[in-house]
């Protein structure tokens, strides 16, 4: 692979979380062509610093599997709604939800801390991407207890695998099914909204070249395709037992499930129980359209608001040729010219923003309570698994770039370039492998300062620099700086 820049704190600001000190020495000493091809096909063990991996082992869902924890929950619930005491239900309800919500702020938390400290930054930047693809609410229903389990298995071990596998995992995941209503999705009683996401969002896109009725067809194609908790399957006629599917949350209930031959796409789909879904998947991930929409949204993400057509066409050519090779695709788009050009173009999105200035500060200092970033991005509008439509946030700097989104950077680059040490306290304690004493402000005139940074800031931004009173103004300069705010 030829060289792609010769700054290459761009490049790391593009496909990882952020440049830091150690990025860039690792990326020197093994050169761009091993580090991305590291990054584009990482080990299957994550090696992880001590501090993070204690955090994230000692949280509930690392301990606990997902439908253990939902049927734990539903008991809750019901016990809470039996309560006759008034008093006594609000509050066993409000127990519910603070459990709920603890277990999605340990699902996002982890996702911060991965995004932080993990080597293999292209697989945290792709499972973000992928997860806001496949975007759901974790405030619908009891959402907030599977967004964790979505994340980690449906998402991040297909992240840079076959689309085909992440569309399928995704899918068929109780919190899409129950995001999206599947659940209620019956024969005689269809529910459209899976089959509408699954072509507009998930696959083809909105000009994908499907119709209403296609939408109905694979509407029809979901029946009986839902969620089941419960410790007992549901009673199903001799016939129909041998079709039945239970897997963890997920059910297929073929007494739900519409058996008529259906027409996707022109593609006549035989009536015959689960397998019509894993047949239409195979189309919809082999599509055409689905090629260019795909690689359309990820060159979005990683070169231009609005990626030039040639550039998706060459995309989507490899996408078809590799049978939705994730890697592959990504390998081709960061190896193309348009890439390179782009560097040091692209807008942070408040995720972005937030880690990146985090690494610069701190470099591998574990971080081992996320609760002050999880503050940071809520406030600037982009909290995980916090999108309330399907579409998920937007990628383009329009959604990003107001005034008042940049008065809030300002304040966070200020309390990041003062120190944070709340970041380094396990449950509000003392600081993790460091004194109780306020640590000093994090020093950015470090390494990325001197071998990048130095020569690409504009002049107002050296200037302003250059008055700054304090180290801690300093930093809060250039984290604010309009150059800090691309990557």
């Amino acid at each position: 692979m030829p060289p792609l820049a010769a700054d290459g704190a761009l490049l790391l600001d593009r496909i990882t979380w952020g440049v830091s000190p150690s990025s860039l020495r690792r990326l020197a000493e093994q050169g761009e062509a091993r580090f991305l091809a590291g990054q584009l096909r990482p080990a299957r063990t994550t090696v992880l610093p001590d501090e993070v991996v204690v955090r994230i082992a000692a949280l509930t869902i690392s301990q606990r599997p997902m439908n253990e924890l939902v049927q734990e929950l539903e008991r809750q619930r019901r016990a809470a709604d039996a309560l006759a005491d008034d008093a006594a239900k609000t509050a066993a309800r409000q127990a519910y939800q603070q459990t709920m919500t603890r277990l999605a702020r340990e699902a996002a938390s982890r996702s911060l801390l991965l995004a932080l400290h993990s080597p293999d930054q292209l697989r945290e930047r792709m499972t973000w991407f992928w997860t806001n693809h496949f975007s759901v609410f974790q405030g619908k229903a009891n959402l907030r207890a599977m967004v964790g389990d979505y994340e980690d298995r449906a998402i991040r071990p297909h992240a840079l695998g076959r689309f085909r596998d992440l569309l399928g995992a995704a899918t068929r995941h109780p919190a899409m099914l129950r995001y999206l209503d599947n659940e209620r999705n019956a024969a005689g009683r269809l529910n459209e909204n899976h089959a509408r996401e699954l072509l507009e969002l998930h696959t083809l896109g909105v000009d994908g070249g499907y119709t209403q009725a296609d939408v109905q067809e694979l509407a029809r194609v979901l029946t009986g395709v839902g969620v089941n908790f419960g410790d007992t399957p549901p009673r199903l006629r001799p016939a129909l037992q041998a079709t039945y599917v239970r897997d963890g949350g997920f059910e297929f209930n073929p007494a739900r499930h519409d058996f008529g031959d259906k027409r996707v796409l022109g593609r006549p789909i035989a009536g015959r129980g689960l397998a019509e879904l894993d047949e239409v998947l195979d189309l919809l991930a082999r599509h055409p359209s689905t090629a260019t929409h795909v690689c359309r949204r990820l060159a979005r993400f990683l070169v231009a608001d609005a990626p030039d057509p040639a550039l998706v066409a060459r995309l989507a050519s490899v996408f078809s040729r590799s049978d939705g090779d994730i890697a592959a695709v990504l390998e081709s788009l960061v190896a193309d010219p348009a890439f390179r050009a782009s560097l040091g173009t692209k807008f942070k999105d408040p995720m972005h923003y937030v880690v990146s200035a985090v690494r610069l500060a701190y470099d591998d200092r574990p971080v081992v309570d996320a609760t002050p970033m999880l503050g940071w991005i809520a406030r600037l509008g982009e909290p995980p698994f916090g999108r309330q439509t399907p579409d998920g946030y937007p990628l383009d700097e329009a959604a990003w770039s107001g005034s008042g989104q940049m008065t809030a950077r300002f304040e966070i680059a200020r309390a990041i370039g003062s120190g944070t040490p709340a970041l380094f306290r396990a449950e509000g304690g003392a600081p993790v492998g460091a004194s109780a004493e306020r640590p000093p402000p994090p020093a950015l005139a470090n390494v990325v300062w001197d071998r990048s940074t130095r020569d690409r800031v504009a002049p107002a931004t050296r200037r302003a620099l250059e008055q700054a009173a304090s180290p801690q103004e300093w930093n809060a300069f250039l984290l604010s700086s309009p150059e800090f705010m691309r990557r």
